[in-house]
Order: structure tokens, then sequence, then C-alpha cells
């Protein structure tokens, strides 16, 4: 076996930054500790070269990475448009129009969670367009910040995670692909798309994460952190509620509550958002069957001079492979930039606010989106010293997996390796794109040996895969380091650390029972099918057993 040059040693930036964060509240400075740390592992141990390697060979690589800036675009323009939005009475437009579905904490939540799913394109889109226009709906409504932040983060991966059409979808295609690139499947051909929809059945935390959600609201009730929340939430709308009539006007009363004032840019920030998705994947699926055919005409012309060869471009893409292989940080950059100039343009021209007042506004916007921005770049930092280049954190992780392992035992050993790596490493596609190859190798190791001969159609493999690709998103919403928990919480308006301590309990609720009703009886050959009424009950046994009822309507 290769011998990991720093064992037990790749563990520890991570670890240590996690725990800081948790144990002292200071992301930032939490962050920072664990990328210096692992700078001087890498410096081997010399702490001059460790700070001079940590300014520049990772903060300014991860600062200065092209799609990490498209990402810093795209949030500060969100912010940006979420300001203007708000200065024009958007938000308080969109709080009247769901105000008929949304009466109390319950339909609250349920309005909160289908909106949710209804934004699957993108995690990232999904979690600033709900936790920033939501968040007057949710104090109204006497739902805590912490609350809205768990609602927004668990609808933004695992709904991307799960669509057909996401900008997750191509990543999750090639993650599989190239763990089936080296196998030796004999004659069978091994189609990387039916396998991601096959193993859709098989993402057990994924599926119940996102039954709990509803399942939180109807019951009314909530785990040890996010139940202190929700009563301090109660009980501050029920103060406001209180003395609302002593208040004086706010200078957002001066501006009417116009709900098209926001849902316009939001749909313009959608359908430019798809739009160039399919353009950019489209021109780029083209770009590969020119040079294709290119390839295929040289080959051709020199095989045979005297016939010339017809042309290789064929038809034009389909919208699904051309949406699926879009540059989903380039769409989603004009299209945030396409939503705040609709949202500029259409305010200004009703005459209700100021060009200095909407120049304000968005400046205000964008500027509060700075501290999730730090962080990101910080835990981006932290992520990349992690990569199987460096530290080779999930590389050791692996190590420990292969050869250890029985065929009933792959796909709950898979799940909780995976979550492990995302936890540590703060990124679920970094954890998909390092184990994907590793785990379908020695899973095919394992069900060979096992005597099956149609390893790649056997529901132990679809589980296996469907495992790394669930417990990716697991440790995702575990780890204080991941990106779209760090947008979630910003977002909503929530304390980082605190979201991460209020969203913990729901995800290790949802991860157990994805265990106990999911990979186990999987492994020992139960239909998945038969799982999602054990899982509705487990879920809700164990929100009556370890829940409160918080008192609200």
């Amino acid at each position: 076996m290769f011998e990991h040059p720093y064992g037990p040693l790749s563990l520890l930036p991570p670890l240590a930054a996690i725990v800081l964060a948790i144990a002292t509240r200071r992301v930032v400075l939490s962050l920072c500790s664990g990328v210096f740390l692992g700078a001087l592992i890498l410096s081997g141990g010399n702490p001059w070269r460790a700070v001079a390697a940590m300014l520049e060979d990772h903060l300014w690589t991860s600062l200065t990475d092209p799609a990490h800036l498209r990402v810093f675009a795209f949030t500060a323009l969100m912010g940006a448009m979420v300001g203007v939005v708000h200065r024009s009475g958007g938000m308080l437009g969109v709080v009247q129009l769901l105000a008929p579905w949304a009466r109390g904490r319950r339909s609250g939540q349920i309005v909160t969670w289908l909106l949710g799913l209804a934004v699957f394109f993108d995690d990232y889109a999904n979690t600033l367009l709900l936790g920033t226009t939501l968040r007057p709906l949710a104090d109204r409504l006497g739902i805590s910040r912490e609350k809205l932040a768990y609602l927004a983060d668990s609808t933004a991966a695992p709904v991307a995670g799960l669509a057909l059409v996401s900008t997750w979808v191509a990543g999750e295609i090639g993650f599989i692909q190239a763990g089936f690139a080296g196998l030796d499947t004999g004659t069978v051909d091994v189609d990387a798309f039916r396998i991601f929809v096959a193993t859709i059945p098989y993402r057990f935390y994924v599926l119940w994460a996102l039954m709990l959600v509803p399942l939180v609201a109807l019951l009314g009730r909530d785990i040890g952190s996010m139940w202190r929340a929700e009563r301090r939430a109660l009980a501050e709308r029920r103060r406001c509620d209180a003395v609302a009539t002593d208040q004086p006007p706010s200078d957002q009363a001066e501006v009417p509550p116009r709900w098209h004032n926001a849902i316009l840019p939001v749909f313009v920030v959608i359908g430019v958002t798809g739009w160039l998705l399919v353009a950019t994947g489209r021109q780029s699926l083209i770009a590969e069957a020119r040079q294709s055919g290119a390839e295929g005409e040289a080959a051709t012309t020199s095989a045979d001079p005297v016939d010339p060869p017809m042309s290789a471009e064929g038809p034009s893409p389909g919208w699904l492979d051309s949406f699926a292989a879009g540059d989903s940080y380039l769409a989603l950059l004009y299209g945030s930039l396409a939503g705040l100039v609709t949202a500029l343009v259409w305010i200004r021209w009703q005459g209700t606010v100021s060009w200095d007042e909407l120049r304000a506004a968005g400046l205000g916007g964008a500027r509060q989106m700075l501290p999730a921005l730090i962080v990101l770049w910080l835990a981006w930092a932290l992520s990349a010293m992690t990569d199987q280049d460096r530290l080779g954190t999930a590389v050791y992780l692996g190590q420990l997996l292969e050869g250890r392992i029985s065929a009933p035992w792959l796909p709950t050993t898979v799940f909780v390796l995976s979550s492990l790596v995302a936890f540590a490493t703060g990124t679920s596609w970094g954890t998909m794109g390092i184990l994907m190859p590793l785990v379908i190798r020695v899973a095919w190791q394992v069900l060979s040996a096992d005597g099956r001969p149609d390893a790649v159609h056997d529901p132990l493999l679809l589980a296996t895969i469907g495992s790394v690709l669930a417990g990716a998103i697991f440790g995702d919403h575990c780890s204080p380091l991941s990106d779209t928990t760090i947008l979630s919480s910003h977002a909503s308006g929530c304390n980082h650390v605190e979201h991460v301590r209020t969203q913990i309990p729901y995800a290790l609720l949802a991860g157990g029972v994805a265990i106990l009703a999911g990979t186990l009886p999987v492994g020992f050959g139960a239909s998945p099918w038969l799982m999602p009424p054990l899982a509705a009950a487990a879920l809700i046994i164990g929100l009556c057993w370890f829940g409160r009822r918080v008192d609200g309507p």
C-alpha cells in the first residue's frame, strides 16, 4: 500500500479549525489558525517558511482563483440586489404576498421548504435567494434566523444534488465516470448518467433530510439549541406585537410595498442564469464535437485520401446536455448582474426611490456580504490545503477503508467515511471528486471477490456510489468550513457558529436514520423502495423523543 507522507497529521488543520470555531465562535481566527497549521506541516515545521507559504501559496492563490472571484462577485451582486429590493418595499411586498399561505410558524416553514425545492438549479442561488428574501417573513412569523438558515441549507445542496437539471449534475456524473475509467468491466458498457439516476433511491441522507424539514414544521418540535432559538424568536415577535402601536414609522414605510420589485429581479436571475448555462454548455459541447470531428477527419484522410469524409459536427446538442455542461460560475455571475440591473431600472422607473438612495442601498447590501466572503476565502484556502496534491486528508482516510470491509458493510462504511472527509474539508464536491474513484475501485474488488458477476448494476455498488454522494452532503451540513453553510448563515442574518450548532442535531438525526433505515438494510439485501415509510416513522419518533414543542400558532 502507498505510504501516506503525512498520515494522521493531515487531519490536524481542518480538525483544529473546526474545534476552535465551535469553542470560540470566532470563525475567521479559527480558519486562519487551521491554514497556518497546515502550512506549518507542509513546511516541515519551519514557522517562517510557513508564514510565507500561508500568505503566498494558500491565501493569495485562493483569493485569485478565477472561479472563486466569480463566486465573490456573484455573492456581492446578490447582496446589492437584495439591498435595493429591500429599500424599494419589495421584501415587505413578498411578505404580504405570502401572508395568505404563511399565516403561522408551521405554514411559514412549509412555504420556505417548498420555495427551496423550487430553486433546484444551484445551491448558492438557493441559499442566497431564500435567506435574503424570506428574512422579513420569518421575523413576522416568529421564526428564528437559525431556523431560516437551517431551512435554506437543507434545501440547497440536497435539491441541487438530486436534480437532473442543476449545476451539480455534470460534476457528479463526471466523478462517477472517472471512477469507472480504470476498471476492467469486460463487455459491459458503463453509462455514468444511467448510474447517476439509478443511485437516487440510495442517497438516503439527502432524501431523509428533505423529508425531515416538513416533519419538523408539522410536528412543531425542535431539538436542543434550535428550540431555544425558536423560543427567543417567538418571544421577540410577541413583544414587538405588543408595542407595535407605540413605534414610530420607519423609513421603509414611506415606500409602498410592491412584491414585483422583489419577484421580477429574482426571476431575471433565474432566467438569465439558466439561459447562460444552456448557451455556454452548447458552445462547449459543439467545440468538443468539432475537435473530435477534426481528429476523426485527419485519421480518415490519412487512411483513405481518395474519398473525402463527411461532416462530423452532427446535430446540435439538446438543452438538457447543454445545461449539464454549462459554465455555472459564469452563468451565476451574469445572472446576478442582470438581476441587479433589472432591480435598479425597474424601481427607479417607478419614481419612488432616488438614484442616491438606490446606490446607498446597493452598496450597503454588498457590504453586508463581506463577512461571508472573508470566511469563504479562508475556508477555500483550507480546503485546497487538504487536497490530494498537498496534505491528502481524504487519501489518508481512504487508505483506512481499503482492504478492511466486506460487501454488506460497503454502503454504511462509505457513507461514514464520506461524511468524515466532507466534515474535515468543508467541501462536498472535493469529497466526491477524491473519494469516488477510490470507492468505486474498492467496491468493484469487494463485489468481484464476493462472486457477483454483474457488478456494474449490482444494488450494492449503486448504494455505495449513492453513499458517497449523500455522505458528502451530510458532512458538509455539519461542517463550519462548508461554503453553503457559510452562505446560508450570512444570507439568513444568523451567526455562523450558531447556525452550525442548531443544524447539527437535525443533520445527525437524518444521518442516523439514513444508516438504520437505509445503508444497513440495503447492504444486507433489502429494497430501497421499502425504506421511505420506515424512515418517516423513525424521523417522527426521533423528533418526538429528542424534540420539544415550541409554543406558537
